[in-house]
Formats: structure tokens, sequence, C-alpha cells
């Protein structure tokens, strides 16, 4: 590592209300993986926005190879070598991989669109990012976590010097986030910067070169790489004790609230779900990306059809063709993509808080009940500690931990029978993770059933009462919470059934 490369220097930036930074200051020399870690709110995604061009601080300066230089946009950010990697997904549905990959920059021949230099310089990045799709497939027939691949062979191929990562891995699976940590390796080879933020600690340890700390907008401090530990970086970011943020009240189980049996989706037809819930439980669902765990959320509250199987609520059969229908029988769904399906950004919080129940906050059937609208925000603002100016605050000026609060409590206020949650922290800092693992025990224990997807393993082990582990749309097994173990979840979400793990496990002992 050589001198610093980039440097912000006491930068702050206002918004309505708020202050996102305060005096911050950041460096990152060539070949230097710098970890930026805080919890939501703290203004970590305000700054690298920053240093992209699509802000601008209100104070403070930008210095680039020592010189102090002005990033008026993203253009220019791209003109000395910065490239972000957006937490939320940024491509163009529409058209093909390598299209997206050179978006605005297309090279061209005798004045045309060189179309086989982008095909062949997109096939480059996209093997070294290791997704063995053709440059000519459209983005979206990709997945999630492809999506997210692709945006990282895009950044790649503008040759950048300083790359931001802003929480890659959100939707990647173990196999795919491995493949991204060779590339960030080999790009520190290379000298180029990376400056990686992220809310799993376990990635930022193995990593980061050095870690920087925000909270509340303010430097919170930094650790050396000997220094980083799991400890220190949440004793920096929270400033208060979390060990016990999985910890759980024991209550019994009540009766079954949603029974399935032998549900198919059109994702994977030739497969069959069943398994049922109990009130007070919060049961787990694992799997790698690609499983089937979204499909088969999106069919039991009724956004994408059934092909076969039925789904009881409450010893009732019902077959919802609208979420409106799963929404009256009891259900409520937390999407995966909060922002694209969960709220609305340009709506303040109170709108969004009385959405699900708006017919219940109409007068005569034609105006909306105001003061109960108000009621609603603010017993959600107060019971989830909303971190908002006021009730009219819009949502696209909340942190992403706030944002999903929202997205929770305006479910929790219509009181569901099963609420299902598809990646409920994704994208959450640890501090805002305790919160809503509180909530969900506080629900089941007031008779909810709760049914969860997640991708982190820590997760599913620490709150679920047990899981079913899905393999390519199927549930493969089922493991009690004194069956639970990385291991056991593992061999399931790869295709190895309960009785093939117990052969072997036999036959070692055997041997």
């Amino acid at each position: 590592m050589t001198s610093s490369l980039l440097e912000a220097r006491a930068v702050t930036k206002r918004f309505p209300g708020v202050v996102a930074l305060k005096n911050v200051s950041l460096s990152v020399a060539e070949g230097e993986a710098l970890a930026l870690i805080g919890e939501n709110g703290a203004g970590k995604s305000t700054l690298m926005k920053i240093l992209a061009g699509i802000q601008q601080p209100d104070e403070g300066e930008i210095r680039w190879r020592g010189d102090a230089t002005s990033i008026r946009s993203v253009q220019d950010a791209m003109n000395l070598g910065i490239a972000l990697i957006h937490q939320e997904l940024n491509l163009a549905d529409n058209l093909n991989i390598g299209a997206n990959i050179f978006l605005g920059r297309e090279p061209r021949r005798f004045g045309w669109i060189d179309r086989a230099k982008i095909r062949q310089e997109s096939a480059t990045v996209l093997e070294r990012v290791g997704l063995n799709f053709s440059p000519d497939v459209s983005v979206s027939r990709l997945s999630i976590g492809q999506r997210q691949l692709v945006e990282i062979a895009k950044a790649l191929s503008m040759n950048a010097r300083v790359i931001i990562m802003d929480e890659p891995t959100s939707s990647l699976s173990s196999r795919e986030a491995e493949r991204l940590f060779e590339v960030v390796e080999d790009l520190k080879n290379q000298g180029v910067a990376i400056i990686y933020i992220s809310h799993r600690l376990g990635e930022v340890r193995k990593l980061a070169d050095r870690v920087m700390v925000f909270r509340d907008g303010e430097n919170s401090g930094e650790l050396n790489r000997e220094d980083v530990t799991h400890e220190r970086m949440v004793e920096l970011m929270v400033g208060r004790d979390i060990s016990s943020h999985f910890s759980r009240q024991s209550h019994s189980p009540g009766d079954t609230v949603l029974k399935v049996t032998e549900l198919t989706t059109r994702a994977f037809p030739s497969e069959k779900v069943s398994f049922s819930i109990r009130k007070g439980e919060i049961v787990g669902i694992a799997g790698l990306v690609g499983a089937g765990r979204t499909e088969m959320l999106r069919v039991l509250f009724g956004i994408d059809p059934k092909v076969a199987g039925s789904v009881e609520v409450a010893g009732k059969i019902t077959s919802f063709t609208h979420p409106k229908q799963a929404i009256e029988a009891g259900l409520a769904l937390v999407p995966e993509d909060r922002k694209a399906e969960g709220i609305v950004l340009t709506w303040p919080v109170d709108f969004n808080s009385s959405l699900p129940g708006l017919d219940q906050k109409v007068k005569g059937r034609c105006f909306i009940n105001f003061h109960e609208e108000k009621s609603t925000a603010e017993n959600v603002i107060q019971e989830l500690n909303v971190k908002t100016p006021s009730r009219h605050q819009m949502l696209e000026f909340l942190s992403g931990g706030n944002q999903q609060k929202v997205v929770l409590g305006k479910w929790l206020e219509l009181g569901p029978k099963v609420l299902l949650l598809d990646e409920p922290t994704r994208g959450i800092d640890i501090g805002a993770k305790e919160e809503i693992y509180q909530l969900m025990d506080r629900s089941a224990k007031e008779g909810m059933a709760v049914l969860f997807v997640s991708s982190e393993m820590e997760e599913i082990l620490g709150v679920s009462d047990r899981v079913l582990v899905m393999h390519e749309g199927a549930i493969l097994g089922e493991l009690s919470k004194n069956e639970l173990s990385e291991e056991s979840v593992m061999r399931l979400a790869t295709g190895q059934s309960l009785s093939e793990s117990s052969t072997l496990s036999s036959e070692s002992a055997v041997s």
C-alpha cells in the first residue's frame, strides 16, 4: 500500500431535518481494502454517493492523489477512476448483459456501436466474476444474485482505481460470495483500492486491511487489521451490548394456523411442498439462492398463482388469486425488495404506515380518516423505534433499517395471523437486526405464526424454533431446534437428504 489515493476531509452533508454526515473523514490507499461499517443511518452510503458524484457535500473537501478535487457528477468520478456498486441494483431489464455493462459508454466503430467489442470485453469481465452467461442474455432472465454479479462486472469493465462496494453480497449465495472475495484479492494485487461496506462482520474480518466505523453520521473509530475483532467492531458501531440479540423467550406453540399441502409453483412445477406452522412459532426457511423460497412465499400471499395443492389458514381452505384476499384471511408479507415492493419511497411515513389497512381508515367509503392514519403512523414510529424527524418525512430520506421498520410496522398494525418475512434483515445493521428479532419474538409470543426466509446462517440458527430447508423447489428436510447446526442445514441446502446424511454419519462411525 502507498499513500492515500482518495481522501475525504471533514465532510458534512445535510438533508431536510437530518444531518447525515458531520465532519467525517476517510482515506484509502492503492491496493488497500478499507471496510466501512456502522448502523443504518450512520452515513456510510451518503459519503459513498458523495465520492461517486451522486450528491455534493455541504462542507469539507475531497482529495485525489493528494490534490483537492471537485466531483460534481458521476462522470467526474468515473474520469478520476471511481466506481460505485450500489446496494440496490441499477440495471435495465430490457437490455442484455453486455449492453448493461457498457451502458452510456458504448465503444464505437465508424460511428456505430461496436457490438462485437462489447460482447468480447463483457465476456472477459463476466468470467472474472464467475458468471457463466453469454453477454447476449437478457438481464430480465437473471436472478437477484446474478444481477449483483453483473453490477460488479460493470465496475470492473471501467478499469476503476477505486471501487466502492455497498453491501455487494447481500443477494449472493455462499459460492458467489466466495468468488467475489477472490475478485477483491485480485483487484488489490493490481493496485486497485476497495471501499467495502457490509453489515456482515465475518466478511469484514476476512477482507479488510483496515476498518473505519461511523456512528450517527460521525467517525466513531478506526481499526487496523490486527485489531479487527467482532467485539471491537460492534462496540464502535453500536455503543451498547447486543450479545443477547438472539435470545428467545420460551413459550408453547398453539394450534396450527397455516397448513400447506402439496403446493406446486410455476417456478418448480414438478415439486410439491407440504408443511404447517402453529401459533407462536418462528419457522425459518433456509436454502441457497434460487432454491424456490421467495417463489413459495409469493404464491402463499396470492401474488403468483399456484399450479396445484392447497392452503389452509386457521382451518379454512383458501385459494388466493390476489394479495387482498390473503390480507383478509390474516396473512402479511414483508418482501425481499423493500424499495420496489414494500414501500412508496416518495410518500411520507404516515401514508406508508396506513396503506395495507386503507379500507379500515376510510369514512363512508369515500374519504380517508386522517385522524386514524395519524394514530397508526405514530404508533408504528413509537413501537418500532423508527428514527425519523416526523411522520411527514419522506421514506427516501430514511435509512434502510428504518424503511424496513415501516414495512414491518404497517403489517403488524393489522394484527395478522401469519407473518411472512422474506430476508427481513437484508442490508440492515446489527443494531437494527436485534430490534427486528425482538419484534419477531414478541409477535410469536402474542400468538402470531412467523415464517421467514433468510440467507444468513447465523440468523437461521439463532432465531428459528425449527427450520425447513429447500433445494431446487422442494423441502428436502425439517430440522428441530436441537437438530440445528450449520452442517445439517448446508447438507440439505446442497441437495443431500436427511436419510443420506444419517447413512454417511453411520458409515463414518463404523470406519
